[in-house]
């Protein structure tokens, strides 16, 4: 057997937002657990860097890929990368995303835009290639949020477009029928991320890791075990959104 015919026999993962967070622990992650990954980053190369030589320093195999996930042709040549050095693509985790948070009344219209357009633009972009272009047994695995079950004051324009997340994956699981490619979401809840600490001070952080009967804020490594378990043994869980929470809701 050649070494190419080793190399596209791997299990291949593209994981958007993997050069940080719950993206980047995802990512290792599946290296771990034999995946030849792809690091998708929209602008901070030197991150999406870092997270390849993380894994091959583990023993794994990554390539990092820039790619705006709601630029249709660069969400391509994306997975043009990924075929092109793997020879193929099996799972898709697109942990990319954004959050603006103010009350509805107050949202500032181009900031809406922006995250809407990423959160779900991007959704539609890279599930859409996705679905072109997974193999069989494959597994396409969204982001949602709890925080769209709470409910929470200032969150209104970031919860829509996790509304929004939770309607593609649900239906687009349903429209993949006999092609034997899982289509799941993950929401987790609080959880110790950059994205989600920033502007938050320590009391309003103290109250949200109290919320869960676990009493702490969830870990990218928490979250990563979810997405291990959707890429991997998970083949009877289909059209689903995992609230990873640590029972918040």
């Amino acid at each position: 057997m050649t070494e190419r015919t080793t190399t596209t026999a791997r299990r291949v993962a593209v994981v958007t937002g993997g050069s940080r967070g719950i993206g980047r622990e995802s990512a290792e992650r599946l290296a771990a657990d034999g995946f030849a990954v792809v690091i998708n980053y929209a602008g901070n190369r030197t991150a999406a860097e870092a997270t390849v030589a993380a894994i091959a320093a583990a023993g794994g195999e990554a390539i990092a890929h820039r790619a705006d996930v709601a630029d249709e042709v660069a969400v391509s040549a994306l997975f043009d990368a990924a075929e092109e050095t793997f020879g193929g693509v099996d799972v898709v985790v697109h942990a990319a995303g954004a959050m603006t948070l103010a009350p509805l009344v107050d949202m500032d219209l181009d900031a809406l835009d922006r995250m809407h357009r990423t959160n779900i633009r991007g959704t539609f972009v890279v599930d859409q290639q996705a679905a072109r272009r997974l193999r069989g047994g494959g597994a396409i695995i969204n982001f949602s949020s709890s925080v769209l079950a709470l409910a929470l004051p200032g969150y209104t324009a970031y919860a829509a477009s996790k509304g929004a997340v939770e309607a593609m994956t649900l239906i687009l699981a349903r429209e993949l029928r006999g092609r034997d490619i899982t289509v799941n979401a993950v929401a987790p809840g609080p959880t110790a991320t950059a994205l989600f600490l920033d502007g938050k001070d320590e009391a309003t952080i103290e109250k949200l890791a109290g919320q869960p009967p676990l009493e702490r804020l969830g870990t990218p490594r928490d979250i990563a075990e979810v997405v291990a378990f959707l890429a991997g043994p998970a083949r009877w869980v289909n059209g689903q959104v995992v609230r990873a929470n640590g029972g918040i809701i």
